[in-house]
């Protein structure tokens, strides 16, 4: 459905997307993650068609976005991270503005609005004016402009950014059910928020598609040979066991919650199953085995351990230098439009 290939964006001297390409097919929920400055919005701008690449090819459902920008528009549904909206018109108003922007035929306005504010479970504010709602149903008339003329493809860029617990789940609920009949590319910093909603993940930095895996398959590369285990028994005769067994590379161990209990974090070498050799010391040292799982890495964990290259970030100079170089080419693009 999107296809990104060789792609190159300059902005002068800097070079913010370095020769990346994906693709991402039908029915996928792609999370798109990177630090600030990494070339993230960069790139998303770009697929969206609001900005144009120094080199290679972006095509949304066999579509050039720039040979055959029109088609390939019609196709994407944009939820920028502060939503495009007019704020003294209502709801209905503003989805009816959008939907003649977009060209959808008179006869199809009334009955689309009707669906996507059932949809998106704003109908019944649908003739308030947009100033009066809240951040939460601002945000949800921003997902349903998105959703206008029903386009395959959502491009959504920080949904939840400033949204309360409750309505975080709710938008996340929301996503959810779109990516049973669109294709999403989801930008967020809230990276649970990711994991649970995400088919695949994307993580881009210095320019660079670093990771591209399910969150459960870069969890499970990343993490080690590593359990944690509860025993009953004594303290002393539990850390000398362990720690003379010679099969564990790390070893930690603090009280638990429960009396008489204690909490041990271990790893294995390499060769070594953990569980295993924790079974075999604990029956042998007379020690009640309560508990054992694998210590697995959060998406967080392994965002922080595939970006931590401190090299890779813009410094505050160049990110300054980008921004201005943006809003150049946005106007010489709205000069190109006017001719």
């Amino acid at each position: 459905m999107i296809e990104v290939k060789n792609l190159v964006k300059n902005y002068g001297k800097y070079e913010a997307v370095k020769n990346i390409s994906f693709r991402v097919e039908s029915g996928e929920i792609i999370g798109f993650l990177g630090p600030n400055g990494a070339g993230k919005s960069t790139t998303m701008n770009i697929i969206t068609g609001y900005i144009s690449a120094t080199s290679g090819e972006v095509s949304i459902d066999g579509f050039d976005i720039l040979k055959n920008p029109r088609e390939a528009k019609k196709r994407i549904g944009y939820l920028p991270e502060i939503p495009p909206l007019y704020t003294d018109m209502s709801v209905r108003e503003y989805l009816e503005f959008a939907s003649d922007l977009k060209g959808v035929k008179k006869s199809d306005i009334k009955p689309m609005i009707e669906d996507i504010m059932d949809k998106i479970k704003i109908s019944h504010v649908s003739n308030k004016l947009i100033k009066n709602l809240s951040k939460g149903y601002r945000q949800r008339v921003g997902l349903a402009q998105a959703l206008v003329g029903y386009p395959e493809v959502l491009i959504l860029d920080e949904p939840t950014v400033g949204l309360d617990p409750k309505q975080i789940i709710e938008i996340r609920d929301l996503i959810k059910e779109l990516g049973k009949s669109h294709t999403i590319i989801l930008s967020s910093h809230i990276l649970s928020e990711v994991s649970a909603v995400c088919t695949r993940v994307i993580i881009i930095n210095g320019g660079k598609i670093v990771a591209s895996d399910t969150p459960d398959r870069l969890s499970e590369s990343l993490s080690s040979n590593s359990f944690k285990i509860r025993l009953r028994g004594d303290m002393g005769k539990i850390k000398e066991s362990f720690e003379s067994s010679g099969n564990f590379s790390a070893f930690d161990m603090v009280s638990s919650a429960e009396e008489g209990t204690f909490d041990i974090t271990v790893s294995g070498k390499d060769g070594v199953d953990v569980r295993e050799e924790a079974f075999n010391i604990a029956v042998k040292n007379g020690f009640t085995l309560l508990l054992m799982r694998p210590e697995r890495k959060s998406l967080e964990d392994v965002f922080l351990e595939i970006t931590e290259n401190p090299d890779s970030y813009l410094e505050p100079e160049k990110e300054d230098e980008v921004e201005v170089a943006l809003e150049d080419e946005k106007n010489n693009d709205n000069k190109e439009g006017e001719k």
